[in-house]
């Protein structure tokens, strides 16, 4: 059994607090910034996308929503959530606030495990539904860097821990956020504010909800 690894690199923050977990689940901690920059633009996206109003940017998750990354490596990745404000280069999403993109959890393509942000801390990942999902980014791209065999074990221990901690009911890729669009759950305020997305493809996600069967999930709207 592997033993509980906590590596606290870079920032360091009670937001950071670290809490056990199973020998099986294993999270090196590599918080991105998150300073008072970030957190004024957090707030103000839950403000403005979902009409929240908060002293501080927290979430009660009741959702994961997995996603792959395009990027290529941890590295590259770390690198462009870590910046509070959103690059020029994502003019495209502008329209939806200067905050950056980012995830709560990162997985290398060997199934390790990495945690940017506290769970219960906003991160802009999946529009309408960022209020309530905890983000789990995947080194990959579906094409030449398919999902591996061990990031659908990673997932599927990562999200068993995380369903353990939270009252989780729906586990979707990013390409299933369209299916909550007519449901309560979907709090965008600017209904022509989407993007279409392709990942991570189907057949991982019926796959890794298959490995998640014993948890008590509900199927997507």
């Amino acid at each position: 059994m592997k033993k509980l690894l906590l590596c606290l690199l870079g920032l360091s923050s009670p937001l950071y607090a670290t809490e056990p977990t199973p020998d099986d689940v294993v999270i090196i901690q590599k918080p991105i910034i998150f300073d008072e920059t970030r957190k004024a633009l957090t707030l103000q996206y839950m403000q403005q996308r979902y009409g929240m109003l908060q002293d501080e940017p927290t979430i009660e998750p009741r959702m994961v929503v997995v996603h792959w990354t395009v990027i290529p490596t941890f590295a590259q990745t770390f690198a462009a959530f870590n910046p509070p404000q959103l690059p020029a280069a994502r003019a495209g999403i502008r329209a939806g606030g200067d905050l950056n993109v980012s995830s709560q959890f990162v997985i290398d393509r060997d199934g390790t495990i990495y945690q940017l942000m506290p769970e219960t801390t906003m991160a802009r990942h999946t529009i309408g539904l960022n209020y309530t999902a905890i983000g789990i980014e995947n080194i990959a791209d579906g094409d030449t860097l398919p999902m591996t065999e061990a990031q659908l074990d990673a997932n599927t221990r990562l999200i068993t821990y995380l369903a353990k901690k939270y009252p989780i009911e729906y586990v979707l890729g990013h390409s299933e956020c369209h299916r909550f669009r007519d449901t309560s759950w979907w709090r965008e305020t600017d209904a022509n504010y989407f993007t279409e997305k392709n990942d991570p493809d189907i057949a991982f996600m019926n796959q890794l909800r298959n490995k998640l069967s014993k948890l008590s999930l509900k199927p997507l709207p």
